[in-house]
């Protein structure tokens, strides 16, 4: 089916299915080698997963409408907002001063 800007309605749904299968394929991974011992190949598998879940994010987000500067954006707030907030993790570890440090540094 198709309308008039030629934007192929039924493929832009297969697409958004295939990315949300990818996605609980690739959390059931993760989920799975949380099980495991951390060794080299354990974290290894956690780096490729991980980047994997935020690839699918990206790409996912974009079939869905939204531009990659509006969910970098919305992360950047959302930083802010949980180190304002005191987020518990942001508390014990500091892991949100850190990644707000390093999106600051990286762009």
């Amino acid at each position: 089916m198709k309308v008039e800007n030629g934007y192929d309605i039924t493929r832009g749904i297969k697409t958004i299915e295939i990315l949300k299968s990818e996605m609980l394929s690739e959390i059931s991974v993760l989920f799975s080698s949380l099980l495991e011992c951390p060794d080299q190949e354990v974290r290894d598998a956690y780096k490729e997963t991980l980047s994997n879940i935020i690839l699918i994010s990206y790409i996912l987000a974009r079939r869905l409408g939204l531009d990659y500067d509006i969910i970098d954006n919305e992360i950047q707030k959302k930083v802010k907002l949980s180190i304002i907030n005191e987020n518990e993790i942001e508390k014990y570890y500091g892991d949100l001063s850190r990644l707000a440090r390093y999106r600051s540094e990286a762009k």
